[in-house]
């Protein structure tokens, strides 16, 4: 399991964006970064510095997931024919932990990767506990019996702050969703505007 570096608000400040689209992010209050210095105007960043915060954004959306984690699903999109950012899209969304999150089960991306991983989640009808597990079109994931009276699962429905998207059915009276087909760039409901094509110029330089 991937340990979480930095907490969720602390990524927000540091990208001076609420990222998840969260009501209680401090970036609410207080658009400028973390410490001391954080309220010191901004020179003009160079592109280097674009492309690398436009992977931190990306990468810290997902969970913060490590930098391996992130370059092996880069290096894949890349081997897939077609359009590399959209195809990196794609990839991170078909994430069993961002599917679980997207179907509204959990309320944040961070919760659903500790939600897969302690088993309440089935694939098809078998459990499967690895967040990074890859759904395909047509997988229907389902709440375990045992899980679907928790408390976050029941809290997360209520959440009025985002929908479902339209690639993912879910039924929440009997807490299941199906993955029904991979999104591109313009289907996935970001708060903050993403920038894969700044992603792919990042690794294409480093």
């Amino acid at each position: 399991m991937t340990k979480r570096t930095s907490a969720k608000y602390k990524i927000d400040r540091r990208m001076g964006e609420n990222i998840w689209g969260r009501p209680k992010s401090p970036v609410n209050r207080r658009e400028y970064g973390p410490g001391q210095h954080g309220q010191r105007r901004k020179g003009k960043m160079s592109d280097f510095g674009l492309q690398l915060r436009a992977k931190q954004k990306l990468k810290g959306y997902y969970g913060d997931l490590t930098e391996k984690q992130f370059r092996r699903i880069y290096g894949e999109a890349e081997r897939v024919k077609g359009d590399t950012g959209e195809n990196l899209i794609g990839l991170l969304e078909r994430r069993l932990d961002a599917v679980v999150y997207r179907a509204k089960f959990v309320a944040t991306m961070f919760a659903a990767r500790q939600f897969v991983n302690h088993g309440h989640v089935l694939v098809n009808g078998k459990r499967v506990n690895i967040p990074s597990y890859r759904v395909k079109e047509g997988d229907v994931i389902e709440v375990r019996e045992k899980s679907k009276q928790l408390a976050v699962l029941l809290e997360a429905v209520q959440l009025a702050e985002r929908d479902v998207p339209d690639y993912v059915e879910a039924d929440h009276s009997k807490m299941t969703a199906t993955f029904v087909r991979t999104p591109g760039l313009g289907d996935v409901p970001y708060p903050v505007v993403m920038e894969p094509n700044l992603v792919i110029e990042y690794y294409a330089q480093n």
